[in-house]
């Protein structure tokens, strides 16, 4: 890595970037999926709460995650409620991405679409 590579996720074209889109839950539950992915992964977010987007939908929060890596132990955490994640990016970034999930929270695939260079994969987190 030289001096002018940023170290937080900002080429849109990087085979290890992953867009998550946290949808139908409360702030802190957002927090706290976001909160074990900061801990595990370089984010746009630093330690900024994550982006909200007001809409004729309910809130969303919005982050993205360098995903260059599988993290050897994750903690399990707590959510008040269910929690709906929609991942875009590379395959195996959003595969690494899904296994850290299903590691911290109970995991169900709800949804999955692919293309030739990225993946759209939505997922419901619930309590492990």
């Amino acid at each position: 890595m030289n001096d002018s590579t940023p170290a937080t996720p900002s080429a849109a074209d990087s085979p290890d970037l992953v867009h998550v889109m946290l949808g139908e839950c409360s702030a802190a539950d957002a927090d706290a999926v976001f909160d074990v992915l900061a801990a595990h992964f370089d984010s746009d977010r630093a330690d900024d709460v994550p982006g909200r987007r007001e809409g004729p939908r309910p809130a969303t929060w919005t982050g993205s995650f360098r995903v260059d890596h599988a993290p050897d132990e994750v903690d399990g955490v707590v959510l008040a409620g269910q929690v709906t994640a929609d991942l875009q990016g590379g395959p195996v970034a959003v595969d690494r991405l899904h296994r850290t999930l299903a590691a911290a929270f109970a995991v169900e695939k709800a949804g999955s679409a692919a293309g030739d260079q990225e993946v759209d994969v939505q997922l419901r987190l619930t309590n492990a």
